[in-house]
């Protein structure tokens, strides 16, 4: 790639909602990569359970507490919260997330028998709320089509797809490409501006059909770059 992708091997990486399957992996994929990782949840107790059931196998250290000690201590936070949790968790961290770097790959997305579809989101998008909520932070929107079970699954030591970075903050996108290229095979791929967040996330439910028709577990991939 053209751009000079800044060295992040040193950022501690907070996961709210990091209970979750894609938390999870996500948390298991960066501390593989020897980051230090720390796992929020509403409950510490369950948070310190989800570090312990994978920080045996990595590099990085990986600890659990809950989400406010989380966001305060973590230099770059992911938000992998639910949905419908989504803007009053990020209201309750406001001040324990302002001049950060937040991921938000959050997915507002609705199940019926049809399938997958994407909700109504009155900002756009589930990153543009964020931002909304989180005025004094540097919200990027990431990480949204990369397979739980993949990144979970000890038998896949690399993941071949890209990760798709939208925001606003060009120094704040350039450092969240470089956390996506620490996990084996995945590399992170500006798109546009935060505006542009809502087809990214939308694009779930493609993805999502996709690995239901197929049996698989779908990623993206850029042509020419």
């Amino acid at each position: 790639m053209s751009i000079d992708i800044p060295d992040v091997s040193g950022i501690s990486i907070g996961i709210l909602g990091g209970t979750g399957d894609q938390g999870k992996g996500l948390a298991r994929r960066f501390a593989l990569a020897g980051h230090t990782v720390l796992i929020g949840s509403r409950s510490a107790e369950r948070a310190q359970a989800a570090a312990e059931s994978i920080g045996g196998s990595v590099r990085g250290s990986v600890r659990g507490a809950d989400n406010p000690a989380v966001a305060a201590e973590a230099d770059v936070v992911i938000v992998a919260t639910p949905w419908d949790g989504h803007r009053a968790t990020l209201e309750s961290l406001r001040s324990e997330l302002a001049g950060k770097i937040v991921i938000d790959c959050v997915n507002p997305l609705g199940f019926d028998k049809q399938g997958a579809y994407m909700l109504p989101v009155e900002e756009g998008s589930a990153a543009q709320q964020a931002a909304a909520v989180l005025p004094d932070s540097r919200v990027v929107a990431a990480f949204h089509h990369v397979s739980a079970v993949l990144l979970l699954d000890p038998e896949v030591e690399e993941i071949t797809l890209d990760v798709l970075v939208v925001g606003d903050d060009r120094e704040a996108t350039d450092t969240v490409q470089a956390l996506a290229g620490r996990i084996p095979g995945v590399r992170g791929v500006y798109a546009g501006r935060l505006r542009n967040a809502h087809q990214v996330e939308a694009l779930t439910a493609n993805l999502i059909s996709i690995n239901r028709r197929y049996k698989a577990h779908a990623g993206l991939r850029i042509t020419d770059i």
